[in-house]
């Protein structure tokens, strides 16, 4: 599935023990190298991406405005807006969406109640012609802040608590709230390392990740696969813009 001359994708991480899970995996799987770069660790983010067929921007436990406290959060909003210069199909999950959607102008904030999304959460499609979220679903979430809608984006699912889940802006850049990455194992070591906030209002118990894996993973996995298809050939649907809808 990769070309030739764009065979890698980036895939900016926020801990040096992050993992790219599933999404790194199919990745690797078609054929693409994942190059991995961590900023908060004191790794440059290129200039140049040309090279790269896409950016994925993964999550982890700081917040968007760290930026005046995390030189590595401060460096991910400051080269954002190359991303979006270059016209490079970009893919943020949970931080990394709520950083481009605060490059864009869109606030990133707790919930007025307090609450989370640590766990499993239906979402649903915004309209009922969305391609990429054609029904419901329950995907996994780790969260407590949420993001606004950035302008000129178009929203593509919602949810209960946090409406705001997954968004478009042009034809190459998408956010997504929650995590279509994370595998059972993580959720293993998330549940176990993230014990404390699991005692936050929202948060659902460590057995529960553990036991609703086999009912909600499967089709999460179906999605994410047909996502990432979907996302990579942008480059080469962009030429004809009439063939791709929301």
């Amino acid at each position: 599935m990769a070309s030739a001359d764009k065979s890698r994708v980036l895939a900016v991480v926020h801990q040096e023990t992050s993992r790219t899970g599933r999404v790194g995996q199919l990745l690797e799987c078609w054929g693409y190298e994942v190059e991995r770069c961590c900023p908060n660790i004191g790794h440059a983010l290129p200039d140049d991406l040309s090279p790269y067929a896409g950016v994925v921007m993964f999550g982890g436990p700081m917040s968007a405005n760290d930026c005046t406290t995390l030189p590595g959060i401060k460096a991910e909003l400051a080269w954002l807006p190359k991303v979006l210069d270059a016209d490079t199909p970009f893919l943020g999950i949970c931080l990394g969406a709520q950083l481009m959607a605060r490059v864009m102008g869109a606030g990133v904030n707790t919930h007025p109640e307090g609450r989370a999304e640590i766990g499993y959460v239906e979402i649903e499609p915004v309209h009922a012609s969305c391609q990429i979220f054609p029904e419901k679903m329950h995907v996994y979430q780790w969260h407590r802040e949420g993001f606004d809608l950035p302008r000129d984006c178009t929203l593509l699912a919602r949810g209960e608590h946090f409406e705001n889940q997954a968004y478009r802006y042009g034809e190459r850049v998408y956010g997504v709230q929650f995590h279509p990455e994370v595998t059972l194992e993580m959720k293993q070591i998330w549940t176990v390392k993230g014990a404390e906030r699991l005692k936050m209002p929202g948060a659902q118990p460590a057995d529960q990740h553990i036991d609703l894996h086999p009912v909600h993973d499967p089709k999460l996995g179906v999605w994410t696969e047909r996502f990432l298809r979907r996302w990579l050939r942008m480059m080469d649907r962009a030429a004809h813009p009439q063939a791709v809808t929301a």
